[in-house]
């Protein structure tokens, strides 16, 4: 469903991404986890189709981003870490604004709409302007959505920050039951956590390369520790990366 092959993207002399290769099936949650100025972002500007890459290429379910990136976006449900919202709309408005960008069905479109304000429980603040909305509110909408025109595929940028726990855990619980219906997942997160309870795979990013992926078993052997959390395997693979200890990552054509 998601396919990079050796993606490199360069701002002036830094390379922020590196010969990044990686494939992401249909129904797979797949964390994407590294330190601060790893890349993590570049990549997913370039997965959305918001930044092009210098080199190699980005597919979505066979779709070049770079030929055809409308047919490609259309299937994309994209959920940034900051919720940037047109604040003098509604919830409501600003759900049909996303719906027309995406061509639904008007006849449709309003129960659609009703259910996922049910979902994320907005649905008592649905003709309130989302100027009053909390960042807990304007993260729920966002996804509400991102997900409203039915996404093969949707990339998340740190889907938790600002949701209390009751909200972690319906997200949870919708990213599963989503993935268990054949939605492809490409999740970047800090909180490791997260990635550990929700990812079926995870790849390791560091200066823009990926060092290490796999489930969290694979990532255990590549970081030679026998057992650890994600936290401790991830502290164990950026440190001895750097001091250049780690096995050279996957070749640029193996999936993870």
């Amino acid at each position: 469903m998601i396919t990079l092959q050796d993606v490199t993207k360069r701002y002036n002399q830094v390379i922020a991404v590196n010969r990044l290769s990686l494939h992401v099936p249909a129904g797979a949650i797949f964390g994407f986890i590294g330190p601060n100025g790893a890349g993590k972002t570049t990549t997913i500007k370039m997965l959305g189709g918001l930044i092009a890459p210098d080199a190699g290429s980005v597919h979505i379910k066979g779709i070049s981003m770079k030929d055809e990136p409308e047919k490609a976006k259309k299937i994309i449900g994209f959920i940034p870490d900051r919720p940037y919202l047109y604040e003098k709309l509604t919830g409501m408005e600003f759900l049909k604004f996303i719906a027309d960008l995406y061509g639904m069905n008007p006849v449709s479109f309003r129960d659609k709409a009703l259910s996922m304000l049910e979902r994320f429980s907005l649905i008592d603040w649905k003709d309130e302007l989302i100027e009053a909305y909390s960042h807990g509110m304007r993260q729920r909408l966002i996804m509400a959505a991102a997900i409203l025109h039915d996404p093969e595929i949707i990339i998340v940028d740190e889907p938790m920050v600002g949701l209390d726990p009751a909200g972690i855990r319906m997200v949870k619980q919708l990213f599963q039951e989503l993935a268990d219906a054949g939605v492809s997942f490409f999740l970047s997160t800090h909180t490791l956590s997260i990635a550990q309870d929700l990812c079926h795979r995870i790849g390791v990013i560091q200066h823009g390369k990926l060092i290490a992926t796999g489930t969290l078993n694979d990532l255990q052997v590549q970081s030679g520790a026998t057992s650890g959390d994600l936290e401790s395997v991830f502290l164990k693979l950026t440190r001895e990366e750097s001091l250049g200890y780690v096995h050279p990552p996957p070749s640029p054509g193996s999936r993870p």
